[in-house]
C-alpha cells in the first residue's frame, strides 16, 4: 500500500523596492520561505543572479535537502542495526550548469564524516551509506546523480583531515 505525504510551504517575495519588477535591476530577490511550525528561512537568489549572499538561495537549499535526507536515512539505519553514531558532519557540494537563462544541476556530492563509538562498527557504518542513499526520498526524486564520499572514524582514532589539511571537528 502506498502512503502519501504532503508538504506545504509558502514563499513570499519581500524584494519590492517601490517600483515592483519595473526593470531587471530594480527589484530585490529577497523572499521568505515559511511553513506551519518552523521559523521562516530568509531566501534570495544566488549572488550570481543579483541575490543577497547573506540569505539562502534555492540551489543551496536543494543541496542541503539532499544532505539532510541522506543523514536522516543513515542515522535511522544505524540505530536499527546497532551502529552507534556519535558525530556527523557533511560538507556537500552541488554543481549546476547554466545554459542561457536556464540551467540544471549536473551532480551533488555528499561528503559525510561520521564518528562511531567503536572501531568494530566502522565497516558496517561505511556500508550503510549505500543503503541510506537507496532509501533517501529526496535523492530518489532528482534526475541528476547524487554520490557520496563517506569517511568513518571511531571515537578512539584521530580526527580525519579536513579542508586544507585542517582537522575536521565533529560533535562529541
Amino acid at each position: 500500500m502506498t502512503r502519501l505525504h504532503e508538504y506545504e510551504t509558502v514563499v513570499s517575495w519581500t524584494g519590492d523596492r517601490g517600483t515592483g519588477t519595473s526593470g531587471y535591476r530594480d527589484y530585490g530577490r529577497d523572499h521568505e520561505v515559511t511553513a506551519d511550525g518552523p521559523a521562516a528561512i530568509a531566501g534570495s537568489a544566488d549572488p550570481a543572479f543579483r541575490g543577497d549572499p547573506g540569505r539562502w538561495n534555492p540551489e543551496q537549499l536543494l543541496v542541503a535537502a539532499l544532505a539532510q535526507c541522506h543523514m536522516l536515512s543513515y542515522l535511522a539505519l544505524c540505530s536499527r542495526q546497532g551502529v552507534v553514531v556519535t558525530g556527523y558532519v557533511d560538507r556537500a557540494r552541488g554543481t549546476m550548469a547554466q545554459q542561457g537563462d536556464g540551467g540544471h544541476f549536473t551532480s551533488v556530492v555528499l561528503r559525510p564524516v561520521v564518528r562511531v563509538a567503536s572501531t568494530a562498527m566502522r565497516t558496517r557504518a561505511l556500508a550503510l551509506h549505500e543503503e541510506a542513499h537507496a532509501v533517501c526520498f529526496i535523492a530518489n526524486s532528482v534526475s541528476f546523480p547524487v554520490s557520496h564520499e563517506p569517511t568513518v572514524v571511531a571515537d578512539d582514532t584521530p580526527e580525519p583531515p579536513g579542508p586544507a589539511g585542517q582537522g575536521l571537528r565533529l560533535p562529541a
